[in-house]
């Protein structure tokens, strides 16, 4: 995720990437996004879902402009230091000639120069997968450096903590809740029995603990996504939402759905924020995507389709929900809506996929970013030169990566608050303020060896300093309204 530079991958088409695209954005955040929808009214949703759609659209054209100058000035100093070498290698001047020749290749010689002494090479093209981490050592100084490393591996804690959260109460609704088709209108507290004398929340500690005792084990070593396994879990997950949509829509049209969501309801605005952001994260895992896309000139076009998409996609998803189910019975996974009401789904088998469907697909991606926050961590405290002692490498940092999480799972499953907080902070950061300052310092960077002359052909639509400052304001605006409400919410209390 953070990493340095990396094997391309295996080129794909322009139209695998979108799909690729697609999956990544829409997750666990979308099966949280009907209640929030609810909670915050349907034209307030409406219209701030696409306003963040937008947003977001925009950094991640930042991150990809960024990702080409980073590119550019990777081959920039290759090419210079070939440059070098060759002088070194046939050079039969005297020592002051070779000191005087040094001198004479200043280090911000024009990168159309170079371009003209050896054919033609666009050095904006995206060939060599830079990660944001290596973006961001090569944009910006040591602080900057080490505030990037922080904003990504809290909201790396944040996404653990929401699956280590999201399997257990998937388990413990399926395990404890009422399937006898005589719910759907029953709202379980933590203290309901279970199972005799255990409680609803004991269950969902007891699947905690397994889950942990399963998963754990991971983050002490190293573990990949392999093709056929998301492939399956793509599957899965299609199939699981197409039957949601279907299923709501078929009530609605019978007359029979029970939603009567509010037009507006400001209270619920900052918990919606962070879900939106966290539902529509990609920036960070771009140079992963993109890099591998044969041909990327209309990589922008596939962009904007995607966005456009997944902004319907989410409306569908959300409107379908709030208009079917009552709003005060919305679970925080969408998912379990459909597990004990036989109003919308008579099927035992299918109500059962539905409340399981979220244990597959999560349980495979949380050694993956349990993995690659471990990995952060060892990137954050590396020094040029030093090893870590085999106790922290194997054992300490596996350590700080799992304990945080999992505790946090154990003292709450308000999966709608985990996800509205790590949006509305470090998904805001990662989302908003990093891609901004990414594309603004390395334009800066660039433009001494480049000349003005030079045009990044993946460049911006939005490539006035303007919009660059325009999201950096947004962000701030959003953190400080956010964290306000917590204040005021916290104080009534």
């Amino acid at each position: 995720m953070a990493g340095g530079i990396t094997e391309t991958g295996e080129p794909y088409s322009a139209f695998v990437g979108l799909v690729y695209m697609f999956n990544l954005i829409v997750g666990t955040g979308a099966l949280t996004m009907p209640k929030a929808f609810a909670t915050a009214g349907w034209v307030v949703s409406l219209a701030l879902i696409s306003f963040l759609g937008f947003m977001s659209y925009m950094t991640t054209t930042f991150v990809i402009e960024a990702m080409a100058a980073a590119n550019a000035q990777l081959r920039w100093k290759r090419r210079e230091q070939e440059e070098i070498d060759e002088s070194d290698s046939t050079s039969e001047y005297s020592d002051d000639d070779v000191m005087g020749r040094g001198r004479s290749a200043p280090e911000t010689k024009p990168i159309l120069s170079v371009q003209r002494s050896g054919g033609h090479v666009d050095h904006f093209d995206i060939v060599e997968r830079v990660e944001m981490g290596q973006m961001a050592s090569m944009f910006f100084n040591k602080v900057g450096v080490n505030m990037f490393y922080i904003c990504i591996i809290v909201y790396l804690y944040g996404d653990l903590a929401i699956y280590a959260a999201a399997v257990p109460i998937s388990l413990m609704e399926v395990a404890c809740g009422n399937h006898s088709c005589s719910a759907g209108s029953v709202k379980y507290n933590d203290t309901d029995p279970c199972w005799g004398s255990v409680t609803r929340k004991d269950a969902y500690r007891v699947f905690l603990s397994v889950f942990t005792l399963l998963l754990g084990p991971f983050t002490f070593f190293n573990a990949q996504k392999t093709k056929y396994l998301q492939i399956l879990t793509s599957l899965m997950r299609w199939i699981a939402f197409t039957m949601m949509i279907i299923l709501a829509l078929i009530r609605i049209g019978k007359g029979t759905g029970e939603g009567h969501p509010p037009v507006a309801s400001l209270s619920g605005v900052p918990n919606l924020f962070g879900v939106c952001v966290y539902s529509f994260m990609c920036q960070h895992s771009l140079p992963s995507l993109v890099t591998p896309i044969s041909e990327k000139k209309h990589v922008g076009t596939l962009v904007l389709a995607d966005y456009t998409l997944i902004l319907g996609f989410y409306v569908l998803l959300s409107f379908t929900a709030i208009f079917c189910f009552d709003s005060t019975l919305l679970h925080d996974m969408y998912t379990l809506n459909f597990t004990d009401n036989c109003n919308v789904l008579d099927i035992p088998f299918l109500r059962y996929f539905l409340g399981l469907f979220p244990v597959f697909t999560i349980s495979t991606n949380f050694p993956i970013i349990a993995v690659t926050l471990r990995n952060n961590w060892k990137t954050l405290f590396h020094r040029d030169g030093g090893t870590y002692p085999w106790v922290v490498d194997r054992v300490v940092f596996p350590l700080i990566t799992l304990l945080p999480p999992i505790a946090v799972a154990f003292c709450t499953h308000n999966l709608e608050s985990l996800v509205g907080i790590t949006g509305s902070y470090a998904g805001t950061g990662i989302q908003y303020i990093i891609p901004a300052l990414l594309v603004h310092y390395g334009r800066r960077h660039l433009e001494p060896v480049m000349g003005r002359d030079a045009i990044n052909k993946h460049r911006s639509p939005f490539r006035h300093t303007f919009w660059v400052w325009f999201v950096v304001l947004w962000a701030v605006f959003c953190l400080m309204f956010v964290t306000a409400n917590i204040i005021l919410t916290d104080t009534k209390k």
